[in-house]
């Protein structure tokens, strides 16, 4: 959820689930409270776009906690990276992915793969990448976001921060863009006190909302420290409903001629 403190021109629901810009371009910064831990991933979907501006939703990660701010800035581009331990980035169809000289390509899965891994992080595809509703042409949507050849910040564009700890003792920021590994657009953090996300509903993006991620065990979770059962992650009572009615494996349109809920339904595909 969105904390209550956000820019001024930010209207969110009473659930906090969403965050859409009332009016002119800028003032669209919202603060997802908790700071990301190892390996957890804040994911936001672009629900609405605004013609006539230029520019994009921007996300990241910022040490500053909101309720310490006397005034919320009004971009967080240069605004609030300018306060220092902020790390934002502009979607753009580059991505702005931040190399190292002499640093190879990383290989990427095919599109079809059902799970992506980012930073030794497994991450069910299908909730990375938005999909349209039917009747709208979600055939054609599907096929292209295979490929990734939409770009990246068409409604229901899905855009991901990742905090990921490296060998050297700092961490990487990659963001996931509509289910596609894009490298990391920040490094270096520091591991010391992991900072919360934070979204910049910035000129045409309009409205976006938070989707629910809950990726499987991975080998980043075997690796930390033991700690007592009950602090471990556990999945929900809706992911192992989703995981029991996704087995076998249904295309996302067949879930629709089952005999569920219409909420659960929508669960089961990750809209």
């Amino acid at each position: 959820r969105f904390h209550c403190v956000h820019g001024t021109n930010v209207r969110p629901p009473p659930s906090c689930t969403r965050a859409t810009r009332v009016e002119s371009f800028a003032n669209g910064l919202c603060f997802p409270p908790p700071p990301l831990a190892p390996g957890q991933i804040f994911l936001v979907e672009i629900e609405e776009k605004e013609l006539g501006w230029c520019g994009h939703l921007r996300v990241g990660l910022t040490a500053h906690d909101p309720q310490s701010l006397e005034v919320v800035p009004e971009y967080s581009l240069p605004d609030l990276v300018n306060m220092g331990d902020t790390w934002v980035f502009a979607i753009t169809r580059s991505h702005n992915r931040i190399t190292v000289d002499g640093e190879e390509a990383r290989a990427r899965a095919p599109p079809w793969e059902p799970f992506l891994l980012i930073e030794q992080v497994r991450i069910p595809r299908d909730t990375l990448v938005g999909r349209s509703s039917p009747p709208r042409y979600s055939h054609i949507l599907d096929d292209l976001y295979k490929t990734n050849a939409l770009p990246a910040t068409p409604p229901p564009s899905r855009i991901g921060v990742l905090y990921a700890p490296q060998p050297d003792g700092t961490a990487d920021m990659p963001p996931p863009i509509n289910g596609e590994d894009m490298g990391p657009s920040a490094r270096r953090l520091p591991t010391s006190r992991p900072p919360p996300p934070v979204v910049d509903v910035f000129a045409s993006t309009k409205s976006v909302r938070v989707i629910p991620v809950e990726p499987p065990p991975s080998p980043l979770l075997s690796a930390l420290p033991m700690t007592p059962p009950c602090s471990l992650p556990v999945p929900s009572l809706q992911t192992l409903c989703r995981l029991v009615i996704q087995n076998p494996p249904l295309h996302r349109l067949a879930i629709d001629g089952l005999d569920l809920p219409p909420p659960l339904k929508s669960f089961c595909k990750h809209e």
